[in-house]
């Protein structure tokens, strides 16, 4: 699943246009380097967001195309 899909349906962000402008401003990074918005999310994959002042960093759990609010958090475990 593309990143920016993959945030918008773990809901770590709102919207996927809002996703994608994040991963072009290089403020998403993927296992530590700045990823693209198509780039392909896999399992165990850590994901840095930084978005203002504040910075959340997750752990990807699962890759599931649709998910509920309640399945959402199953998605990823937060690591900081």
């Amino acid at each position: 699943m593309r990143l920016d899909k993959y945030l918008k349906n773990s809901r770590l962000i709102k919207r996927r246009t809002i996703a994608n402008e994040a991963c072009d401003a290089g403020k998403v990074l993927v296992n530590g380097k700045v990823a693209r918005a198509s780039y392909d999310v896999k399992e165990n994959d850590v994901i840095e967001i930084q978005m203002g002042a504040k910075a959340v960093k997750i752990r990807v759990l699962v890759v599931s195309e649709h998910a509920t609010k309640a399945d959402a958090v199953n998605m990823y475990t937060v690591i900081e």
